[in-house]
């Protein structure tokens, strides 16, 4: 990377999507920092920069002023794990977890570091909890022009109905979240991300790709699959493939599970299981399986060259699927490091300084 305006550290940095996009903007991440070691590999190997295996709430502003070149505009960057805000923990009470909590330790940070600039993404559920307000009053009164939107990632060219809410801010001039270049006419969508695939059926793998494996069907769920309709539900099926839950009246709520995607729409949102047919509307379009882990990359907008196993290292489908389904897609990170490069260089030029 030549000359980069801005350097960053990546915080909760997982497998690395949110540094993929950075760089590919022209910020330098210095090191990436989370406290799951699966990250380290496919952290280090694809983005090319230093992992640290830590925890957040050990680590000091100074710890992490050091990692920096001297003098650098420092970005710092924490998608901190959007677990206990995910929609999917309907009427649960999450302030409990363990995890709750490590957006104060984000805001710490912040406040012992001060770099330059600050971003976050993470469940848009999260702008309406006291904790994120309480992280955005906090970085005004440390003296950031702050702001966040949920933005919707097919603008972006992410082939997935995927919502998220980014946050942005500055010390050193105006900075706006993007929103995406892209019409809806012009959305990327299932068949432009893995249409190229070869052909697999339940529990088969690529020999060319251990990551393109299906998960194996039991013949129920197998009947279900070529039952659904793309984009549809498991009402399509016939009474007697129909689930007990689906049957109560609180299963009707659960329409989003059990179905196929649809070729020609952006996917719905690729989580943690999109490997599983029965854990949203992951069934393949066509072929009788649920996608695969190298689909749920492609259409989080990983490139197929993005190795997640070292080579050689068996594909443990739970823990791939947990990698790329709870990484920053990169195609909305490059947009981000976008908008943080030109504020940086605009301050380098003396443009649009806050005072």
């Amino acid at each position: 990377m030549s000359n980069p305006v801005v350097y960053g550290i990546d915080l909760f940095c997982g497998a690395g999507g949110l540094t993929f996009g950075l760089q590919k903007a022209g910020v330098c991440i210095a090191a990436g920092i989370d406290s799951d070691p699966i990250c380290e590999f496919p952290f280090s190997s694809n983005n090319g920069t230093r992992f640290i295996n830590a925890d957040v709430r050990e680590i000091s502003g100074y710890d992490l002023s050091t990692l920096y070149r001297s003098g650098a505009i420092r970005l710092l960057a924490g998608c901190a794990p959007c677990r206990p805000f995910s929609p999917f923990r309907r009427g649960t009470d999450n302030s409990g977890d363990e995890e709750w909590g490590l957006l104060g330790e984000f805001s710490r940070l912040v406040d012992e570091l001060k770099p330059e600039f600050v971003t976050m993404e993470n469940v848009p559920g999260l702008a309406s909890k006291p904790i994120f307000r309480k992280f955005v009053q906090d970085l005004h009164q440390l003296g950031y022009h702050v702001v966040s939107q949920s933005v919707y990632c097919p603008r972006f060219g992410v082939p997935q109905h995927r919502r998220r809410l980014v946050l942005l801010a500055s010390r050193i001039g105006a900075v706006k979240v993007p929103i995406g270049p892209l019409p809806p006419e012009s959305y990327r969508t299932v068949r432009d991300a893995i249409a190229s695939l070869p052909r697999l059926a339940a529990g088969e793998t690529d020999p060319r790709d251990p990551l393109h494996r299906a998960r194996s069907l039991s013949e129920t769920n197998l009947r279900r699959l070529r039952s659904s309709q793309p984009g549809g539900t498991w009402e399509d099926w016939p009474e007697d493939l129909r689930a007990k839950c689906h049957r109560k009246e609180t299963g009707l709520t659960y329409r989003s599970v059990y179905s196929r995607m649809a070729w020609d729409e952006p996917a719905p949102t690729i989580t943690t299981q999109a490997y599983n047919f029965g854990t949203g509307r992951f069934g393949h379009p066509e072929q009788d399986r649920a996608i695969t882990p190298r689909e749920a990359a492609l259409l989080q907008t990983f490139p197929r060259r993005f190795r997640f196993v070292r080579p050689h290292e068996e594909v443990l489908l739970a823990r791939v699927g947990r990698l790329i389904g709870n990484a920053v897609p990169p195609r909305l990170a490059f947009f981000v490091g976008k908008e943080i490069v030109r504020a940086a260089r605009a301050y380098c030029r003396g443009e649009g300084i806050v005072q």
